[in-house]
């Protein structure tokens, strides 16, 4: 069967740059690499592009070939003359194409290339991945926090129950430390501590429940806490000592304070390492007086007297 065209191989015109001729081999190298492509036709049209560019790529050879055809330059992986009884092999260069990923190919014949990658191939037919040994189960217990451990944090010992490798439940004592700001269903892991496997131990995930609080509630970060007061309290203004997380610190009251006031200490809240800090509100409830003296009951029935406003002016049904 009469050769093609060269040209026609790379898909180039005869006018083509090297970098042109270059560009196109690589795409068809890439594309029938016997490592890559298993087609029955892949190592022809490798070695046909390979051939081709060999010639074209050099720029002696080339203008033979432009010249004369096939006839010009000396045919692929033939020997030359000159080179002994057993002459020289034309090599050629791949690691100048493939970079360093080529580098095994360098100044090796087509035949030596394609019997090598035939021997790679077969290698890693033969060659078993490695299955990493199973790794053991993990393991769940339960951790019960006050409110002002679970917001600053706490190092508590824990007594855990883990399968040995006889498969006998072993008793073990752990120090686990508790970050700050963990809530009710918060999950901290412990590696290694879960069940054992025949590659690593699983890990241990504790999940956090929070007792209630005598008077702190908890939303998100944020802390609530009730701070009674008596009526002329709320009318009059009034400085209270109001509980944080940290401990007491007194609070105003502004004159007219009304019931379910909240009053905010900005960053008193939950502070989390990897949050904002919350804040702590202290709610105003309003306590009125239970038995009343005559001089008490008397002054109030004076301040209402007195009183222009109805505070139920506001209403809906007004």
């Amino acid at each position: 069967m009469a050769k093609r065209d060269y040209y026609e191989v790379l898909g180039v015109g005869r006018k083509a740059a090297a970098d042109e001729v270059r560009s196109a081999y690589r795409r068809l190298a890439r594309k029938h690499h016997p490592d890559v492509n298993k087609a029955p036709e892949a190592a022809a049209k490798f070695r046909e592009a390979t051939e081709a560019y060999e010639v074209l790529s050099d720029p002696e050879k080339r203008k033979k070939y432009d010249r004369f055809g096939h006839a010009g330059p000396m045919p692929f992986g033939a020997r030359r003359p000159g080179a002994g009884a057993a002459g020289q092999r034309v090599s050629f260069d791949f690691g100048d194409l493939f970079g360093n990923g080529g580098s095994g190919f360098a100044r090796m014949s087509l035949d030596d290339i394609l019997q090598a990658l035939r021997d790679r191939a077969g290698s890693r037919r033969r060659r078993k991945p490695r299955r990493p040994h199973p790794r053991g189960a993990d393991g769940e217990s339960h951790l019960t926090l006050d409110l002002l451990q679970a917001a600053r944090g706490t190092t508590t010992r824990l007594r855990i129950s883990r399968p040995g490798a006889d498969g006998k439940a072993n008793e073990e004592t752990i120090d686990v430390r508790i970050p700050p700001g963990v809530q009710e269903g918060s999950k901290i892991r412990v590696r290694g501590k879960g069940e054992p496997g025949r590659g690593e131990p699983g890990d241990l995930y504790i999940l956090v429940h929070v007792r209630p609080h005598p008077y702190f509630r908890r939303e998100g970060d944020d802390i609530y806490v009730d701070v009674p007061i008596s009526i002329t309290e709320a009318a009059l203004g009034t400085k209270v000592d109001v509980p944080t997380l940290e401990g007491m610190t007194t609070v105003k009251v502004p004159p007219g304070t009304a019931s379910a006031k909240r009053l905010r200490l900005r960053g008193k809240g939950i502070q989390a390492k990897d949050r904002a800090p919350g804040d702590l509100y202290a709610v105003v409830r309003i306590v009125p007086p239970g038995e009343l003296t005559d001089r008490q009951k008397k002054l109030l029935e004076e301040l209402a007297a007195l009183e222009s406003t109805d505070p139920r002016t506001s209403c809906p049904w007004k």
